[in-house]
């Protein structure tokens, strides 16, 4: 008889495991930085986010990114976020016209948001509303290949800290137009296997 106590554990039951655990966490609250999540479980990021309720919002494929990017233009003032072990970098900033070239998505100047996006490992692209820190929340995660993710977009606040009203409205729109647009196109919302 072998020695059980000897073999390796399935790496698929530690994955179950932490997937459990966060959807547990989040049955608490959905409060929390995805990024730190999936790092204390050994997920990634969008695993994180697919693990969250329904409710909080839902995912569609990364194709629509243009799509997206497009409609922002013209939404005010936005808080941009990129997130890195090494670095929170946040950009309140009005999202500027991008166009495709060189291989990137490249967002024109004029604002002090600018730059060069890989558009194209663009893998799903997730509307969430949740509390943040205490408060109500409302932004859409760029998810690349590899389940990072690639940068987020949170709906402007006033001077007094709250949501611009304006700015949830097209966020609602924008969400429920491109979620009934995938699942005509027979995509469906995405969750873990999207």
């Amino acid at each position: 008889m072998a020695d059980t106590a000897a073999m390796p554990a399935d790496p698929t039951d530690d994955h179950a495991a932490a997937l459990a655990a966060v959807r547990a966490q989040f049955a608490q609250s959905t409060d929390g930085v995805i990024e730190a999540i999936a790092k204390d479980h050994g997920l990634t990021p969008r695993q994180v986010a697919d693990c969250l309720p329904a409710e909080t919002g839902a995912a569609i494929p990364g194709r629509f990114f243009q799509t997206v990017m497009d409609d922002l233009t013209d939404w005010g003032r936005l808080m941009v976020l990129v997130h890195t072990p090494d670095l929170i970098l946040e950009c309140a900033s009005e999202v500027p016209k991008g166009s495709e070239g060189h291989g990137f998505f490249n967002l024109g100047g004029g604002q002090p948001l600018g730059g060069h996006i890989r558009h194209h490992r663009c893998a799903a692209i997730r509307f969430l509303s949740r509390p943040f820190m205490g408060s109500a929340s409302h932004a859409i995660l760029f998810f690349n290949e590899d389940g990072g993710i690639m940068f987020k977009v949170f709906v402007g606040r006033d001077d007094n800290r709250q949501l611009k009203p304006d700015q949830v409205a097209r966020f609602e729109r924008l969400r429920d137009r491109l979620v009934a647009e995938a699942a005509r196109d027979g995509a469906g919302p995405l969750g873990a296997e999207g």
